[in-house]
């Protein structure tokens, strides 16, 4: 430390405080005698070479997080025992009883350190096809010896799009390269109408495109629409399977095909979905075992079903806290299957955090996972750092600005008595980079998803 100068000194403070940053972030996972990175599906697939790899050998590099770190420790094979792949994601583990019979159940999510970031910074795929927020998701049983397990996969729209902040609510995608949760109008059909064109210009019969409009479909909390979506795929869904191997090791049937879902970030809407989709396979596995009676459903197993949805926001929750920096938007629906108002008060906050976040915190995330994940290597011989880049004076003043206002807005709220209960007021900010000005918004809560459409009318002065 002593050969650094005092600017360097400054810059290096600045550099553990991000690597600190993403560490402090939950979500790390590692076994020292269980591959964390591969599915069963994948791992009962392989040679009895591959066996008795390493951990660090044999762990797919998508998902480990610490590679970088680690890389001086791959390059000497007789020190690999000594190295263990650390995964990021979500990972619960659950003893249960149906019937009076025993099982653990598992749900484990595998976040991709390929493409890695924050909501806005990283959206579409690079061009090494790697996409953005691409997340493994594994539902695994296991009773009396035999496995089961069911994988879905979600990710950004795959193909050359960005979104970059620009202090408005949502802001306008960009496609760059011509050739899914999405909604088939605003600001999200372009993205629609591309990914279905590319995937008919394929004309591959081994990847189906099946679109479903959730805002519309769901609109003024008819979630039970959500069943229109489920029928659609019953069929494709009994034609992938699941994976099963019975006590004696022997691979009874094999998921022959995947989901991959994905709505604009593929955090709420995603993991409602993938939920649905996962409880569908779970029903099939558990009768499959033994475990339910012919007739019997998960709904009705009431304890069970508890832990089953309490599991899944959990998980939606983990990786909407490592993308966007919030919890999960909807999770009243998956904990309790039914949407509530509290639900919707909750996602306006952690709707005008994000937008929060997205503006004036997430660049710092962003420089963090990159420096974390080597994407950004540090340059003794550099005369200055990125970190002395001079910042726009709108984007200090602003923050201050917004939480005066947004105090403000509160303040009002509580003089006015008990008549927010009736309004349920949400706070959203819009406002130009260029202008440096912005607007607040109050508008009566009953139909939370036309929230953008107010905003975006707003005219500014």
């Amino acid at each position: 430390m002593l050969h650094l100068t005092d600017i360097q000194l400054q810059d290096n403070k600045v550099f553990l405080s991000m690597l600190n940053h993403v560490l402090s972030v939950d979500g790390f996972y590692f076994s020292t005698t269980y591959d964390l990175t591969h599915t069963l599906q994948r791992l009962a697939n392989t040679s009895p070479e591959f066996q008795e790899m390493s951990l660090l050998e044999r762990a797919d590099p998508r998902f480990v997080w610490n590679g970088h770190l680690l890389r001086e420790f791959a390059a000497q094979p007789e020190i690999h025992r000594f190295a263990t792949p650390v995964m990021h994601g979500f990972i619960t583990m659950h003893s249960c009883s149906i019937n009076g019979k025993c099982f653990d159940w598992l749900l484990i999510s595998r976040r991709s350190c390929f493409r890695a970031g924050v909501r806005y910074y990283v959206r579409g795929i690079d061009s090494e096809g790697h996409a953005a927020n691409f997340v493994e998701t594994e539902q695994i049983v296991h009773y009396k010896g035999s496995k089961a397990s069911f994988v879905q996969t979600r990710g950004s729209i795959p193909f050359f799009w960005s979104q970059r902040p620009n202090l408005k609510y949502k802001p306008k995608p960009q496609i760059s390269k011509s050739v899914n949760h999405v909604n088939q109008k605003g600001s999200e059909k372009p993205l629609e109408q591309t990914f279905a064109k590319m995937v008919a210009n394929m004309a591959n019969g081994m990847v189906r495109y099946v679109a479903f409009d959730f805002h519309k479909e769901c609109s003024r909390m008819r979630w039970d629409r959500l069943q229109i979506l489920m029928d659609q795929l019953a069929e494709q869904q009994d034609e992938f399977s699941y994976f099963l191997v019975d006590s004696d090791g022997k691979i009874v049937t094999q998921q022959e095909g995947i989901f991959r879902s994905n709505c604009m970030d593929c955090l709420d809407r995603t993991n409602v979905i993938q939920s649905l989709l996962a409880r569908r396979s779970l029903q099939a596995q558990l009768q499959r075992l033994g475990i339910l009676h012919v007739g019997q459903r998960i709904e009705e197993q009431a304890d069970f079903e508890k832990i089953y949805k309490n599991a899944w926001a959990d998980n939606a929750n983990a990786c909407a806290k490592q993308y966007a920096g919030t919890g999960a938007l909807k999770t009243d629906y998956t904990r309790t299957g039914k949407r509530t108002q509290w639900g919707l008060i909750m996602d306006g906050w952690n709707s005008l955090i994000r937008y929060y976040k997205n503006n004036f915190s997430d660049g710092f995330r962003q420089d963090a996972i990159d420096l974390f994940l080597g994407n950004y290597s540090v340059d003794e011989v550099e005369p200055a750092s990125p970190l002395h880049v001079q910042k726009d004076w709108k984007f200090l003043a602003l923050p201050i600005i917004m939480v005066v206002a947004f105090s403000m807005c509160i303040i009002c709220l509580l003089m006015a008595g008990d008549t927010w209960t009736e309004t349920m007021a949400y706070v959203f900010f819009w406002g130009s980079a260029s202008s440096g000005t912005f607007a607040i918004i109050l508008y009566n809560g009953k139909d939370f998803v036309d929230a953008p459409k107010l905003v975006q009318k707003e005219k500014m002065d």
